[in-house]
């Protein structure tokens, strides 16, 4: 029988999801796009898992869209046209889940991550990849601009070097990567996937509602000009503050002690 196209192991409080169609560089196929968008649903109602790590199995974190799928679709009566609006609404709408879900959310790249492989990737809340990452929005240099991966990737890097990446199809390596902001991380291929769970599991540790809140005023925040980014991040932390863990490990720091957490 054959594998699942995208595996869940979990660790502790880290749930690992790894997508498992390395002979197509693990493209965003709409069966792969079905499994992420089912895994996320299941994460954001379990309180259990504390961060989340997405991972690829083969040479490639993913290489984007399946384009042998799309190109499919080219003899619909419309040419594809309600195909493929259908096809970049729903992966907006997988890749919105991931800022929206309560857990850090951390990508774990190596080898390539290109068009709808590195809109995975940047709709993360972190990036940890291998030396010898390349990241790319390439799709133009088949004739597509990759508008859509372009949400994601300018949200991520400065504009102008989303819209150079994306107007040039040029590939940047980890080094460039973590100049602009795409990539927190980056460490030997061999210690990838320990340096992404080390990573996972220190974000794990910390108070889940704590950063349920945090994650969820973070990105609400982002882009509000900052009188209105200050009206909305105090109230969060003021509700924050009325959590009875919290009292506790203010009170704990305080008595140089360790928290007595309920959680």
């Amino acid at each position: 029988m054959d594998q699942p196209i995208l595996l869940r192991e979990d660790s502790g409080a880290v749930a690992r999801l790894t997508l498992n169609s390395p002979g197509s560089l693990n493209a965003l196929s709409e069966t792969m796009l079905g499994a992420l968008e089912e895994a996320f649903d299941a994460l954001a109602a379990d309180a259990t898992i504390r961060a989340v790590v997405i991972a690829a199995n083969g040479k490639a974190f993913s290489a984007g869209h399946d384009l042998k799928q799309m190109q499919g679709h080219r003899n619909d009566p419309d040419g594809g046209r309600s195909y493929y609006d259908a096809l970049f609404a729903r992966c907006g709408g997988v890749m919105a889940r991931i800022p929206a879900l309560p857990q850090p959310v951390i990508a774990e790249v190596r080898g390539l991550a290109t068009a709808a492989g590195l809109q995975l990737a940047a709709s993360c809340d972190m990036v940890v990849a291998s030396e010898g990452t390349r990241f790319g929005v390439n799709g133009v240099n088949l004739g597509l601009f990759c508008s859509t991966p372009a949400v994601a990737l300018s949200r991520a890097v400065p504009a102008k070097v989303a819209f150079e990446m994306a107007v040039t199809g040029e590939f940047i390596d980890t080094e460039r990567a973590v100049a602009v902001g795409l990539v927190n991380r980056v460490v030997p291929e061999a210690q990838l996937t320990d340096a992404a769970m080390a990573l996972a599991q220190v974000a794990a540790s910390k108070l889940g509602v704590a950063v349920k809140l945090g994650k969820d005023g973070f990105y609400r925040q982002l882009g509000l000009p900052l009188a209105a980014a200050y009206g909305l991040a105090g109230p969060v932390m003021a509700e924050n503050m009325m959590e009875r863990d919290t009292a506790e490990g203010i009170q704990a720091f305080i008595e140089k002690r360790k928290p007595d957490w309920a959680e």
